[in-house]
């Protein structure tokens, strides 16, 4: 079973290839500068190794640090005289506001990724793995940095054979009009 397994992934594998090099022949296949069509395995390794509780938590403490700041902000406006409380008020006002408004912006981009995330392994069909309330970027990611991965030697092999069949006329020429 498994060796059956690993000739059907690699039929399909090629078969997905063989696609996906058809769909962009028009777009520079076959050539040196040919950019590859996929993420990279590389980058898909970095996007599972990212943790949505982690983001949340550096948050939290961003906005614990940001409302300890503004304590500090105001305990030095306090004790201040007149003469010497501008421009830091104006200015700290101007960075906590700041600063909260990026904060608010991180907060709803991440609830948003993660959602999206979510719709996606749902899209896919991906499921938890057991112990897990949700899909991890772990579990979706890996996956697809294996395709990736083993999609890219592939494409890195066909490519090379697609050039070498464009410059065999070229070389043959050369070889056949040669002046010794």
């Amino acid at each position: 079973v498994g060796t059956l397994k690993t000739v059907g992934k690699a039929f399909l594998m090629k078969l997905v290839e063989s696609a996906k090099i058809l769909q962009s022949c028009h777009r520079g296949k076959g050539r040196e500068t040919c950019l590859y069509p996929l993420p990279e395995p590389q980058d898909l390794f970095q996007a599972s190794q990212m943790k949505f509780e982690d983001f949340q938590k550096d948050l939290t403490r961003l906005k614990k640090d940001l409302r300890a700041c503004n304590t500090e902000v105001e305990k030095v406006c306090k004790v201040s005289s007149e003469d010497h409380l501008q421009p830091f008020k104006d200015k700290m006002e101007e960075f906590l506001s700041q600063a909260k408004s990026d904060l608010e912006v991180q907060e709803t981009q991440l609830s948003d990724t993660h959602k999206l995330f979510l719709e996606l392994t749902v899209f896919y069909q991906v499921k938890a793995k057991m112990g897990e309330k949700e899909v991890s970027p772990h579990t979706f990611f890996s996956v697809w940095h294996d395709f990736s991965s083993d999609f890219k030697d592939l494409w890195k092999k066909e490519n090379k054979m697609i050039l070498q069949e464009r410059y065999q006329p070229v070389l043959c020429f050369f070889l056949n009009n040669q002046m010794f």
